[in-house]
């Protein structure tokens, strides 16, 4: 028999629950923190009644808490980056490279559940000023993914081309690792237990990384017909960050004159993400939701990253799965079930059929605590 449970601690979801691609449940209910789709022993006054569509917690599996326009911002500024995030309905950040030391949002309940990816690495002016982890040789990168693997939570960020502006006027993206090099770092962090995401905007620096067997890209908008299926062959996620390569042709604007290579990629780039997006998701490859929050992106923007995959002609459905239970799922963090921490949001409308209710949450319950 169910023991009775004490008062403020109920809550009952009136649904439907959605519990990933095939389930749903009519209703459940947050006793002590956990979820449960037992009836408990409480009387109606103390039970708290929340209507409308319940998803698991959505992830922003792209995400810089700690980082700011020009690098590392303080612990207050960081806690707001994440209340951001949080009040937004994403209460699992996966961070995708913070030059901040995180670590201490793990002891916060009102933040976001994160998995930090520690700093980005790359090489002296070959990535933003102040963001990354700056490696005077290739040699060092191994270790350095060592080091990293070691300080965050499974994950290492690797930055794998950048704008070589030594170039002068024939100055674009190139990678930034021999493929040698790549092949023992993302080694030596597999050795570690962690996994690595690189950052890839050209086509240049996806084959060697494929060879080394990374374990997810970010944006990867340069990936050619055969890259796509190389990708889609091998099972590795793509985050394609639709809010951040909007922004290319602001970037090569600013690149006018001065590096008018590096301007013209970026402008078409720009103009085929959403059939990069397309053929991405044709050719079956996993689709992640990222919005490259931090810099110079708002924290909190999940839901326009969301509507951003959905106008390139990615479906709803599939959208919702990809921003909510199949990623946690992938990351190894539980979503809705029996005796599960309670990490859900409520809607007002049925997300599989329109992704824009994302935009405005009825609730958001965090480790079992109504916090919007």
């Amino acid at each position: 028999m169910t023991e009775p449970v004490a008062a403020a601690q109920v809550l009952h979801l009136r649904g439907p629950v959605l519990l990933d691609d095939e389930r749903e449940a009519a209703e459940a209910w947050v006793v002590g923190g956990r979820v449960t789709f037992e009836r408990p022993h409480a009387s109606a006054g103390d039970v708290a009644e929340v209507e409308g569509w319940v998803v698991p917690g959505l992830v922003d599996v792209h995400c810089h808490i700690g980082l700011g326009a020009d690098g590392p911002v303080d612990q207050q500024a960081a806690r707001a980056q994440a209340l951001a995030d949080r009040d937004s309905g994403v209460l699992l950040v996966r961070d995708a490279g913070s030059p901040a030391d995180t670590a201490w949002v793990h002891d916060d309940d009102d933040l976001p559940r994160l998995i930090r990816a520690g700093r980005h690495l790359a090489r002296p002016k070959r990535y933003l000023r102040h963001y990354g982890r700056e490696l005077a040789t290739p040699a060092e990168l191994a270790d350095a993914v060592a080091e990293e693997a070691a300080r965050g939570d499974g994950w290492v960020k690797v930055v794998a081309d950048w704008i070589d502006r030594d170039l002068g006027a024939d100055g674009d993206l190139t990678p930034l690792w021999p493929a040698d090099v790549l092949a023992q770092a993302i080694g030596a962090a597999h050795a570690a237990g962690a996994r690595v995401t690189a950052h890839t905007f050209s086509g240049e620096a996806l084959d060697p990384l494929l060879d080394a067997g990374v374990d997810c890209l970010e944006h990867a908008t340069g990936a050619d017909a055969g890259q796509i299926e190389r990708i889609a062959a091998a099972g590795i996620p793509v985050t394609p960050t639709l809010l951040q390569v909007a922004q290319f042709e602001a970037i090569a604007a600013q690149a006018d004159g001065r590096y008018p290579r590096f301007a013209a990629r970026l402008r078409r780039l720009h103009a085929r993400r959403h059939q990069h997006v397309r053929d991405l998701h044709d050719a079956g490859v996993r689709l992640l939701v990222g919005t490259d929050a931090g810099g110079t992106i708002g924290h909190g923007r999940i839901a326009d990253e969301a509507a951003e995959l959905v106008a390139a002609g990615v479906p709803d459905r599939e959208v919702l799965a990809a921003a909510s239970w199949r990623t946690r799922a992938w990351l190894g963090v539980p979503s809705l079930a029996e005796g599960e921490p309670a990490d859900l949001v409520v809607l007002a409308g049925d997300p599989r059929e329109d992704i824009r209710v994302l935009a405005a949450p009825r609730a958001v319950v965090l480790r079992g605590a109504r916090v919007r």
